[in-house]
């Protein structure tokens, strides 16, 4: 069983500081079910992963960004290897003036040096300077813009069978009318709702699953050309042209960045 990271009871207090902030790690995979609680949490990986569900969205998050839940929306997490990261409980009142839906986050570095040092806080009372550093935390969870690496699934019982099964095995290579068939839904209906309810058209949201999970690889350490192939592209150069198309760089560029940063957080 899952020890969580501040006990229930915490996590749905109104009374006490308006933030709880804790970090953690462990030599295992994090697996935390579907749960709610009265705070907004914003948690992240201090390095590798997350995997994150919350309502019909699914999001593999690095340690470049966080996610943010609102108060009372049920969520999930899965880590990418060993578990190491960070998470910042949010009392109700203090959750009005930031985001009411839950979505990935830029972390700057303020924020991040900010979080880091509330976690080292002792107690609940707040000295004067701690109150302005909660301020300061506050105000960047607020103006963090929310990035789109988020994968959002599909609301039609068939589709989501369908995005399960690529979510799952991103490497296999059946045509979307060969899908279709085995869902139970004609090609032009699939075309037309995974377009409609996703914002992505069938093969678009193919090579965005494709895409998180080589960001997955990546943090665990394979190599590109391994997991260009893995996934199922034939063509190594074609991976790299679709990743950097996507996140703005290179898989290896994308890499050494995750460590710097990972590396500045500690």
């Amino acid at each position: 069983m899952i020890t969580p990271l501040v006990p229930p009871e915490l996590a749905s207090a109104v009374a006490g500081p308006p933030l709880l902030v804790v970090t953690a790690q462990a030599g295992a995979v994090r697996v935390t079910r579907r749960h709610s609680h009265a705070r907004g949490q914003l948690f992240g990986a201090a390095q590798g992963l997350l995997s994150v569900d919350a309502g019909s969205r699914r999001w593999v998050v690095p340690a470049t960004h966080a996610v943010w839940i609102p108060p009372e929306v049920p969520h999930g997490l899965r880590s990418h290897g060993p578990f190491s990261g960070w998470s910042v409980y949010v009392a109700a009142p203090a959750c009005i003036a930031l985001p009411a839906e839950p979505g990935v986050l830029a972390v700057s570095g303020l924020l991040r040096e900010a979080v880091a040092r509330a976690a080292s806080w002792p107690g609940d009372v707040l000295d004067a300077a701690q109150a302005r550093l909660v301020d300061v935390i506050l105000d960047e969870i607020s103006a963090s813009p929310q990035e789109a690496l988020g994968l959002p699934m599909p609301q039609d019982a068939r589709l989501l069978q369908i995005a399960r099964a690529l979510s799952d095995r991103p490497d296999d290579d059946r045509r979307l009318d060969e899908w279709a068939d085995w869902a139970g839904i004609a090609s032009r209906t699939l075309s037309r709702r995974f377009a409609a309810e996703t914002g992505f058209s069938f093969t678009e949201w193919r090579q965005r699953v494709r895409l998180l999970r080589a960001l997955e690889l990546l943090a665990a350490g394979k190599p590109v050309t391994a997991i260009a192939l893995d996934l199922g592209y034939g063509n190594v150069s074609a991976f790299i042209a679709l990743f950097r198309r996507v996140f703005g760089v290179t898989p290896g560029q994308y890499k050494m960045e995750q460590l710097a940063r990972a590396e500045r957080f500690h």
